[in-house]
């Protein structure tokens, strides 16, 4: 009998431009992706996992992911999150979760005050379902980043907190792109359901595009999803 592809629900905002990717990204790797309308109250009975993708929701003309996150979705996937959901928050989509409170800090302009384009090497800083646990520690991964405001911010003692409680998960390893503080890549919140990340590891599946180091935090991803669909209702 043939396995089911674990479905993850990709949510498409007005301005969002990665959606599309993730949901090919996803379905390349054997999950099966549900586009989810950002007016939606609610997301699919059957669904294992959420990826909120990157782009420019509702323009970001306020502040990246501040009207995102009163979206009528943002709701359902508060509530996906917690019951314990698997939450992936790509590069906007890091950005509307820290709006929303789903995860700590905040994302600021570049410190170059620039818009930033290129591949980044990220290194792993915690192997653990449901993100990496594909990954070793202190493996180096290839990612690409896109943004102009990905500088990650919260405050010394914040910080410090974040990282005895083991919730930073990915810090870039040669360059930091954006002057993210604690040269931070990834966070989870306190439980490890929500992970924001600025690289793009959707554009990172396939080596015959540069890299495929992306797939291991979306297999990890589609493999805490399969795993959640097949726990008792």
């Amino acid at each position: 009998m043939r396995e089911r592809r674990p479905s993850v629900a990709v949510v498409s905002f007005p301005g969002s431009n990665d959606d599309h990717d993730a949901a090919w990204a996803l379905s390349a790797l054997g999950g099966d992706a549900v586009l989810v309308w950002h007016q939606e109250e609610r997301l699919p009975d059957d669904i294992g996992a959420v990826v909120l993708p990157g782009g420019f929701s509702y323009g970001d003309y306020l502040r990246c992911g501040a009207i995102a996150r009163f979206a009528p979705v943002m709701t359902a996937v508060a509530e996906f999150a917690a019951v314990g959901g698997p939450v992936l928050g790509i590069c906007n989509g890091f950005q509307i979760p820290c709006e929303a409170g789903l995860l700590p800090g905040v994302l600021r302009p570049n410190a170059s005050l620039s818009f930033v384009c290129r591949d980044v090497a990220v290194r792993v800083e915690l192997d653990a379902p449901p993100f990496t646990s594909r990954c070793a520690q202190g493996q180096r991964l290839i990612i690409p980043v896109k943004h102009g405001e990905g500088c990650w911010f919260v405050p010394p003692g914040l910080l410090k907190q974040l990282e005895k409680n083991g919730q930073i998960v990915l810090r870039y390893a040669d360059h930091n792109p954006n002057g993210a503080v604690g040269d931070v890549a990834g966070v989870v919140n306190e439980r490890g359901n929500v992970m924001g990340l600025m690289p793009h590891p959707e554009h990172a599946v396939d080596p015959l595009l540069g890299s495929g180091d992306g797939a291991l935090i979306l297999a990890s991803l589609l493999d805490a999803a399969r795993d959640r669909a097949a726990l008792p209702v």
